[in-house]
């Protein structure tokens, strides 16, 4: 009993400091003439109305199910179905050559948790690498992917599906999942499910694969990659490091991790707050008497961040309203600019338009062709986004290192033209990481990124390690550039050089 009346003395304690620091930073905010950094359930909501979505729930935590894969499962960890898009304009393709595939998968440490994923087999060969995607959010379905950036096909404006001739399955077995739970097609009926942090989401994500590999043995010995954008830049660290852990430890099916990807992504939040105003000055968003006032917040936002660590809690969150308070008052001088991209300006809330999406998965054929049956479609959730919150402003490049070491590749890319996860805060942490390289690749010429012989983005790299910063892009490369995007992961992917200068050398040097 009095260990009880302790733990709520201790909790109700805390949560007054997390109300206590919101309205310090507010008031710190207001005598410096700053923007105050918003609550995260409206940054959240405003994630979601910027690209047009308008979800029907916060998150898919259900009562109960009906038709759908999942409901089926019984003892069986997953279950997959063959399926072909209706009106996807093809040429009389068969559904086993198509071999595209919906499934749910189990989620063995959890209540009722299943995951919903996409896999469409390479239109190459079966020999080519597995890719996993995810979209950041945090809890955003990667079907945004598979729609607007790399995934085999696009919307039409009269609901049909378009072929991508850039999608990254030309090159790539490629897998789309939507994480963490009840982001998108994933849900559960226990709302404990929900992950709050990266030890959550990256075992979720090992365990999938050893189901997955173990449904496709024919797969298990292609090499893997791991890639997605924005905030999978902490997803996706921790889930590399959980896959290397795992075949260290021979836990389960090797699986054969060659590298990751990390496209304009929030990965070192101290380095990457700190560049905001520099990124923002050099472009012309803020003016130097802007620039001056708002970086007084830094030496605050730093501390916080130290304060928060790897694993921190309240700390973590008293960061996330300190620091983005950086972020807030630079749009608050931006005006309409597009944070994602700014060259383009947002028409009152609307930055990007992705509503084809929700119209074009909430279709009853869609559903039963994905064997989703009557879950809903959650796009963007800002459930998961606020549960993460602790999660926010840990640094997940602390990790990073160790995988270089032992030879696993690392390619961070980012549009030039981002201002959320812009170019010169990723180029700042990944010059500034500590490891066995680090005065090599800091020493190393930038080279030309050549797309068909002309320059689409500046490279630097030394050993595993690859840095790019691409031209006439913003925060989703693969939507602004795609063939500059394909050809990037097919060069990365098959062992050659990312520069077409560089693997021009290589192969005169191979044939004298």
């Amino acid at each position: 009993m009095e260990r009880s009346k302790s733990l709520l003395i201790l909790l109700a304690a805390l949560l007054l400091l997390v109300v206590h620091c919101s309205f310090t930073f507010a008031t710190f905010a207001d005598n410096l003439g700053l923007a105050r950094s918003s609550f995260p359930s409206v940054q959240a909501k405003r994630l979601i109305r910027d690209l047009n979505l308008f979800p029907e729930r916060g998150v898919n935590v259900v009562d109960s199910v009906n038709g759908s894969l999942a409901s089926s499962m019984e003892s069986k960890k997953i279950v997959e179905k063959r399926f072909r898009m209706p009106n996807l304009v093809e040429s009389g393709v068969s559904l086993d050559d198509l071999g595209h595939h919906a499934g749910y998968y189990k989620i063995e440490h959890s209540r009722a948790a299943r995951m919903f994923y996409l896999f469409f087999e390479s239109r190459s060969s079966k020999k080519d690498p597995v890719v996993i995607w995810l979209t950041g959010g945090p809890g955003c379905s990667s079907e945004l992917a598979v729609f607007y950036e790399n995934g085999p096909f696009s919307i039409a404006d009269n609901m049909s599906l378009v072929w991508n001739e850039y999608g990254w399955d030309k090159v790539s077995n490629l897998l789309y999942v939507d994480q963490p739970t009840g982001t998108g097609f994933s849900y559960s009926t226990d709302r404990r499910d929900i992950r709050h942090n990266e030890a959550g989401v990256s075992d979720d994500l090992y365990d999938f694969l050893q189901a997955f590999f173990a449904e496709h043995p024919e797969l298990a010995k292609n090499d893997f990659y791991i890639t997605g954008e924005s905030y999978a830049g902490h997803y996706i660290p921790a889930f590399a490091a959980r896959v290397h852990q795992g075949n260290k430890a021979k836990e389960g099916i090797h699986i054969n991790l060659k590298g990751f990807a990390i496209g304009n992504g929030l990965t070192d939040p101290a380095i990457q707050y700190k560049a905001y105003t520099d990124y923002a000055l050099d472009m012309g968003i803020i003016t130097k008497s802007d620039y001056k006032r708002i970086n007084l917040v830094v030496p605050v936002c730093e501390t916080a961040i130290k304060l928060c660590g790897t694993d921190g809690t309240v700390s973590c969150m008293a960061a996330y309203f300190a620091c983005n308070i950086i972020f807030s008052s630079i749009l608050t001088h931006a005006g309409d600019i597009n944070y994602y991209d700014i060259r383009k300006k947002c028409v009152g809330s609307l930055c990007y338009d992705f509503s084809n999406m929700d119209k074009f998965l909430n279709q009853r054929s869609v559903r039963d062709a994905l064997g989703v049956g009557d879950i809903d479609f959650v796009s963007c959730s800002t459930t998961v986004y606020e549960a993460m919150l602790v999660d926010w402003m840990r640094n997940l490049e602390v990790g990073i290192p160790g995988l270089l070491e032992d030879g696993v590749k690392l390619l961070i890319y980012a549009g030039e033209y981002d201002l959320i996860c812009n170019w010169l805060g990723n180029s700042r942490w990944v010059h500034a990481m500590e490891w066995s390289g680090q005065k090599e690749f800091v020493a190393s010429s930038e080279v030309p990124f050549l797309v068909d012989g002309s320059e689409a983005g500046v490279l630097k790299s030394h050993g595993p390690l690859s840095f790019l910063k691409v031209h006439d892009a913003g925060h989703m490369v693969p939507m602004d550039q795609p063939k500059a995007a394909l050809e990037m992961l097919k060069r990365w992917t098959q062992g050659g050089s990312l520069s077409e200068v560089m693997a021009d050398a290589e192969k005169l040097a191979a044939e004298m």
